[in-house]
């Protein structure tokens, strides 16, 4: 058995031991209240999952294994220019707890190059699809045909203890994070660059062959997209594609379904299609104002006319958050490190400055704050990546890392099928009438 695979045999088995001791005891014990606001609120903040790989604070931010991101950005071992984490530390640390040694880091990135060969009906699945497809649709596709690849699916038709449901489900994590970077570049170059494709350089670490591949051979780029990948990888299990990445798991389908399905909802507008949204208001923002260096005043002029609209302004808010986003301030320094002189960060700079204080005096906004996706368009857009529609496949690639070590864990832990109890509103006016 592999020792990251061992590792977490170990330290599954020990927690799944404790949970069942502590459930025995304390099983009826009252967690928490729902209130009628909750029940058609979307379950808003409804304690309901056990999400072991990460946690969210609203004012501290995301918690990866009780570390923030600042803290990982120290901890972790870096990329070969010594700067920013590789995310197969990140990985190791969500699967098991421990932050890794620089040699367990070079052990991931070499099983995930031995494990990234994709199918070549992947592909052929990819070509037959129009050009100008959507990069998410595309990416959900090739995700769902990986399926034929599933251990876990061959496993359980075969007959395999419930037991040990999660060594299927670890093998396909790492067969499938292997070969996301591949599948996610070909549709890259497929939809933006007449399907030029470029080879995998075995070489490099996992974030640097992805950058590799895509076509922007810069150092600092590859830099940026170790750190991307890094601090895009999960945000507790209550978001849209992790809850249901985890609730179409919870059938028991495998890695490939479940990501796939998860990825769907990624691509909502109101989850990660809106890292798009707010480059795209951004670039029509310049238009509009006839500058790409507009000053604070034109940049307060144009919110103020956003706001008048009735529309939100994209990047900014958080369902969860109520100071600015740790991923914001992760890319903010790495720009005022790198890019302090361009003129597309300068201008997320400048909406930085201007829009919170204008959302705080509306008096309704909760968190004025921005959140992670204010930040990465821009970055991106300096090193080339101008293609917005592509940014939320990057979101996805590095998402994957995250739901599927919960997955793992949510298979070593027996975590049942998800059903929760739907009411009708007749019901409801029922209890309401009932209760007065």
């Amino acid at each position: 058995m592999d020792p990251l695979k061992q590792k977490f045999s170990e330290k599954s088995a020990a927690l799944r031991i404790e949970l069942k001791a502590l459930l025995k005891e304390y099983g009826k014990t009252k967690v928490d209240e729902v209130v009628l606001s909750q029940v058609f609120g979307g379950a808003r903040g409804v304690k309901m999952m056990v999400w072991e790989t990460s946690q969210l604070d609203a004012i501290e931010g995301i918690r990866f294994r009780g570390y923030s991101i600042p803290e990982l950005r120290d901890l972790l071992p870096k990329g070969e220019d010594g700067l920013e984490p590789r995310p197969e530390g990140l990985f190791w640390l969500m699967l098991v707890g421990e932050v890794p040694t620089a040699e367990e880091v070079e052990w991931v990135s070499e099983q995930w190059r031995k494990r990234s060969v994709v199918p070549e009906h992947v592909f052929k699945v990819l070509d037959s699809l129009p050009t100008d497809a959507h990069p998410m649709m595309q990416f959900t596709i090739a995700i769902a045909a990986m399926h034929s690849e599933s251990i876990f699916a061959k496993r359980y038709a075969e007959g395999i203890k419930k037991m040990d449901y999660w060594e299927p489900i670890y093998e396909d994590t790492m067969n499938l994070i292997a070969c996301l970077p591949r599948v996610a570049a070909y549709i890259y170059r497929r939809t933006y660059h007449n399907g030029q494709h470029i080879a995998p350089d075995p070489t490099l670490d996992w974030a640097g062959n992805f950058a590799h591949m895509l076509g922007v051979e810069d150092k600092e780029f590859k830099s940026l997209m170790r750190l991307y990948l890094t601090i895009h990888a999960d945000h507790e299990g209550g978001n849209a594609s992790a809850h249901t990445t985890h609730l179409v798991g919870s059938t028991l389908s495998d890695a490939y379904l479940s990501l796939s399905a998860g990825m769907n909802a990624l691509a909502g507008p109101l989850h990660g299609l809106a890292n798009q949204e707010v480059i795209k208001w951004i670039f029509e923002m310049l238009e509009a104002l006839g500058t790409n260096n507009p000053t604070k005043e034109q940049i307060a002029d144009y919110v103020n006319k956003t706001l008048s609209e009735g529309k939100v302004i994209p990047g900014y808010g958080h369902a969860v958050l109520r100071q600015p986003d740790p991923r914001f301030t992760a890319q903010k320094r790495f720009a005022e490190e790198h890019l302090k002189e361009s003129d597309i960060v300068n201008v997320v700079w400048k909406i930085f400055e201007v829009v919170p204080p204008i959302l705080e005096g509306l008096g309704k906004v909760k968190n004025p704050w921005p959140n992670v996706d204010a930040h990465s368009g821009a970055i991106l857009v300096h090193y080339g990546l101008k293609e917005y529609s592509y940014y939320t496949v990057l979101f996805g690639v590095s998402r994957a890392l995250g739901v599927l070590a919960a997955m793992c864990w949510s298979r070593a832990l027996g975590m049942p099928l998800e059903r929760p109890k739907s009411v009708t509103s007749g019901w409801i006016k029922d209890f309401i009438a009932s209760k007065s």
